[in-house]
């Protein structure tokens, strides 16, 4: 079942019987910033929903829908500015929907990360009186993707590169993203100057999408054009493409889309050079596809797996659920635990495999290729989970499942170290575990998304009357002296946003 949640229901009055209609002109002061970048604020009573102000700020707006109980508006004219505000650094920001927050400040963008963690927990998990940590930052902010995913336009009669417009599926044409590596940003007019020549046009007949992934320490990258059959032109194209991408040690077709809104497609065809690029995070060996799950900033990674080390000083027992292309099973190894990692994908578990081999310690981490409740369930789950010291998941922004949670609590395993991208999920599975006798211990943000309304958080529980693993205070960032108080309004921090969270 939906649980909505919206702001204010014991004070907000039903706007289908107010005099708020779409088209009207309000003055709004702003108190408080959703995860999507779109500022709250107060008209007559009812919470307003708009891009574009930040929390203290004024403008005039006009409402362009109003809901039973919220409405949302557009600004006309920005009547004050926060101290919290800075000069964007893109120039589609606003039209394009990769960043949600370059107009504020990076220190208030980790404070601001930081209130929504503990907004969620409070919230959704009914979590108080947990220490939230200061968000450990990244060095820049800018230029750390290291993956990004292109749509290609061909309707001007040749393919131009773009990202998707916000909240549509209308396409913004672009020649740089300051968000992604160097080295991509660079790929951008390249891709745009092959397509406008002879030998290497015919590769982008057909194709939607132009993935691109860097390994940010070997600066090798690969390609993969996504089409909705099989390209018989790509093949061809494809190694004076390649001439021309300097960098890129392969090229393939991935085609047969799940959805409509499928990036990849079901099947991948290799079509020139090596299929996979060389990665290597704090001593971490990785070979990974264009493909593979693997997370998009490097150097926060590298930032998690320095938290995580002196929690590994002694030799664990590790099970690493939706473990992926084996990301964090591999460090665990490194540090002389042992692993079992669990993941439904059999290519990223074929990819955890060959790594393990690659890094020295395939005698160390095994891996199962399964959904991670059926495993859980199944005699294999089981006994892994017995001899198990420490549960780490990591799961998609879903969040887990009953069934994985319940598995967990019913081991008794000691310690639960879980890391999430999305803290709403976070919150409602950390209080299940609570429910089943789990406490919470650390509760550490990562800024994996500079500039986004996202935010990587760790959190390690362990179980009543057993010893935790302590983990000791993250390494300090630049910014980590200088986080302003979030000016959030505390009417709004008790009372809940108009989106929901339910089972998967």
């Amino acid at each position: 079942m939906k649980r909505t949640r919206c702001y204010g229901r014991s004070t907000i009055k039903n706007l289908a019987s107010s005099a708020l209609v779409a088209g009207s002109l309000l003055r709004v002061r702003f108190s408080d910033l959703l995860a999507n970048g779109q500022a709250v604020g107060r008209a007559g009573g009812a919470v307003v929903f708009v891009w574009g102000p930040l929390p203290g700020e004024v403008a005039k707006v006009r409402i362009t829908l109003v809901k039973p109980r919220y409405a949302v508006g557009e600004v006309v004219e920005q009547e004050t500015h926060s101290e919290l505000r800075t000069q964007p650094f893109c120039s589609v920001f606003g039209v394009c929907g990769g960043c949600q927050v370059q107009h504020l400040a990076y220190p208030a963008q980790l404070a601001w990360k930081e209130q929504i963690v503990r907004n969620a927990l409070r919230r959704i998990g009914g979590i108080e009186n947990v220490e939230v940590r200061h968000p450990v930052g990244m060095r820049f902010p800018r230029g750390y993707r290291n993956k990004m995913s292109l749509v290609v336009d061909e309707r001007a009669g040749h393919a131009s590169f773009g990202f998707y417009r916000a909240r549509s599926h209308a396409i913004v044409p672009i020649a740089s993203c300051p968000i992604v590596s160097p080295q991509l940003d660079a790929d951008i007019a390249k891709l745009a100057d092959a397509a406008a020549q002879p030998e290497t046009a015919p590769a982008f007949a057909g194709v939607r999408h132009a993935i691109m992934r860097v390994g940010t320490a070997t600066q090798q990258s690969i390609l993969s054009l996504t089409t909705e059959r099989q390209s018989a032109t790509i093949p061809r194209a494809a190694p004076a493409l390649a001439r021309r991408l300097p960098g890129v040690v392969g090229i393939s077709n991935s085609f047969e889309l799940r959805n409509a809104n499928s990036v990849m497609g079901r099947k991948i065809v290799h079509a020139h050079g090596g299929r996979e690029i060389e990665e290597a995070i704090e001593g971490v060996r990785f070979r990974v596809s264009a493909a593979s799950f693997f997370q998009v900033n490097s150097e926060m990674v590298g930032k998690i797996f320095r938290f995580m080390a002196p929690g590994l000083t002694t030799a664990r027992t590790i099970v690493d659920l939706y473990c992926g292309a084996g990301t964090f099973s591999l460090f665990f190894a490194l540090q002389g635990s042992r692993v079992v990692g669990i993941e439904e994908n059999p290519a990223a578990v074929r990819e955890a495999q060959a790594n393990a081999e690659r890094n020295g310690v395939a005698d160390r981490a095994t891996f199962i290729a399964a959904r991670v409740e059926g495993a859980l369930g199944g005699a294999e789950g089981r006994e892994a989970l017995a001899a198990a010291d420490i549960v780490f998941l990591d799961p998609p922004r879903k969040g887990s499942d009953d069934a994985t949670l319940d598995g967990i609590a019913a081991s008794g395993v000691a310690n639960v170290w879980y890391l999430s991208c999305n803290p709403a999920t976070l919150a409602r599975d950390l209080a299940r575990l609570r429910k089943n006798g789990y406490e919470i211990g650390v509760v550490q943000p990562f800024d994996m998304f500079p500039q986004t309304g996202h935010v990587e958080t760790l959190v390690t529980m362990h179980r009543t009357g057993k010893s935790p693993v302590t983990l000791p205070e993250a390494e300090a960032s630049p910014w980590s002296e200088s986080l302003p108080q979030w000016p959030s309004d505390e009417r709004f921090a008790e009372n809940e946003y108009p989106d929901f969270v339910e089972r998967p």
